[in-house]
């Protein structure tokens, strides 16, 4: 039986209060270990701690220094690349392919780009005449914000966790992570390279536990956390901003979406059903970045259909590290019965079911895990709940369209603005329609590919600000100004 225990100030600690909470495996629905839950107590300690570190050793590093500690760190997660595999499978239930290839290589990665960037980073500087003649030089420089409370979600928990962490102390910053209470075992496994490349203590530091009256509102409306940067759903991003709030505290925030592919009929036919295949299926649907609308221009509307079915039907389920497994369960029982309510929803709203709906036969041993079929609908109008309602699971609903504007306006109808992609050869109309979607990232003719120098994050209800490469510095810094007169 394993123990998730707080990281705070460097040390593995328990909660004061003995309250602890289970964590399951979502492949077979077995325990797999106890986690604590923070109280004040231990969020308040977590915070002090960062805050000394600020002024501690921490604060007196300088740039090339921290970068070498952060440069280790990315040393040290690939040294035990087996073990962080092996927790993030654990909790998640993807595939060993997946997890391998994406999940802790990008882990890692994310501190990488960021020791990278702020390495070479500049600021603006000007000479000016005063009113009495004299010489002024003004310039800016970049400083830490502070101590920043990173919310990570549970889809892609490492990846998602060090893509706010890796800028956060590459600015000098310290942390305060919040791991989602479904996935605390790659965050709470990273305090251990934190004290084997040697980080001061209170530099990182890990809270387990919930949202309301638990660790994460303990976490968002402490008054000595300068900042707070959030993955996650938007009504959690909601409560999150109005804790901010009092202290007037920046937020960057990457909240829900209802992402959308447009196919035209002179795309590459293969290549756009290979990556709709893993946009729409991959992860179990739980990718924020994930397609849940597919429109496709009516001459190929029957052929995509067909041939994206017999892909979904050929997304086998079981168990991780058996390599013909193609999918794996989504996070939770919870989970499960959302995402079923959802495919209960689309049939009675009259959906043509194409293909899955319900639950997967499963081996006796894997029954109890949280699976469901990856699942497309046709036939429905842009009301129904399936096409406007985030679902976070593998399916997609498919609708024809005949014109440009017709489907722009379609794509665009949706509170979310996330993501997108386009599939055709006609490079003009790819740029046109990447120029008017109102979304954050426009994928044309690909899906999931990232330059992490570039800007990152959602429009609309998709979220606030934007991270990635220098971008990631305008939250993760602040902007000063001298002005030196001689």
């Amino acid at each position: 039986m394993k123990e998730f225990l707080h990281f705070i100030n460097g040390e593995y600690v328990k909660s004061a209060s003995g309250r602890t909470f289970d964590n399951f495996n979502p492949i077979n629905g077995q325990l797999i270990g106890k986690v604590h839950e923070a109280g004040r107590a231990e969020v308040d300690a977590a915070v002090a701690a960062a805050k000394a570190a600020l002024n501690g050793e921490w604060g007196r590093l300088s740039v090339a220094e921290r970068c070498k500690l952060l440069d280790a760190v990315v040393a040290e997660i690939n040294r035990r690349f087996d073990d962080f595999l092996q927790a993030e499978i654990a909790d998640t239930g993807k595939p060993h392919h997946l997890a391998s290839h994406v999940d802790i290589p990008r882990g890692a990665a994310n501190f990488q780009i960021f020791t990278e960037t702020i390495k070479s980073v500049s600021t603006e500087s000007f000479n000016m005449r005063t009113p009495d003649g004299k010489t002024a030089l003004s310039y800016g420089v970049r400083v830490p914000r502070g101590v920043i409370a990173v919310v990570s979600p549970w889809n892609l928990p490492l990846l998602l966790m060090t893509w706010k962490v890796g800028p956060a102390l590459a600015c000098g910053n310290t942390v305060v992570v919040k791991p989602s209470e479904e996935t605390p075992a790659t965050t709470a496994l990273l305090g251990e390279v934190m004290n084997a490349v040697g980080m001061p203590k209170g530099v990182y530091n890990v809270v387990h536990g919930f949202g309301p009256d638990s660790a994460g509102e303990f976490l968002t409306s402490h008054p000595d956390v300068d900042g707070i940067t959030f993955t996650g759903e938007t009504s959690t991003g909601a409560a999150i901003m109005k804790a901010a709030a009092n202290g007037v505290r920046p937020v960057s925030m990457e909240m829900g979406g209802k992402n959308a592919a447009v196919v035209f009929a002179d795309c590459d036919f293969q290549n756009t059903v290979d990556t709709l295949t893993r946009s729409c299926f991959e992860n179990a649907g739980q990718v924020c970045l994930g397609t849940e609308r597919v429109y496709v221009e009516r001459p190929i509307f029957d052929k995509l259909v067909a041939a994206l079915k017999e892909r979904a039907e050929s997304m086998v389920p079981g168990d991780p590290y058996d390599k013909a497994t193609k999918i794996g369960p989504v996070i939770s029982k919870e989970h499960q019965a959302k995402v079923l309510g959802f495919y209960k929803k689309a049939a009675e709203e009259g959906a043509t079911v194409v293909t899955g709906g319900g639950v997967p036969d499963m081996p006796e041993a894997l029954k109890g895990g949280s699976w469901v079929q990856p699942t497309i609908w046709t036939g429905l109008p842009e009301t129904a709940s399936v096409i406007t309602e985030e679902i976070f699971g593998p399916c997609c609903h498919i609708s024809p369209f005949d014109a440009e504007d017709e489907v722009l306006a379609k794509v665009n109808a949706n509170r979310y603005g996330l993501a997108t992609a386009v599939f055709t050869q006609d490079i003009g109309r790819a740029n046109r329609l990447a120029q008017k979607i109102e979304v954050g990232l426009c994928w044309i003719n690909c899906w999931f590919l990232r330059d992490l120098r570039t800007p990152f994050g959602g429009s609309k209800q998709s979220g606030i600000g934007r991270e990635g490469g220098v971008h990631s510095l305008e939250f993760y810094t602040e902007l000063r100004n001298v002005m030196v007169k001689f």
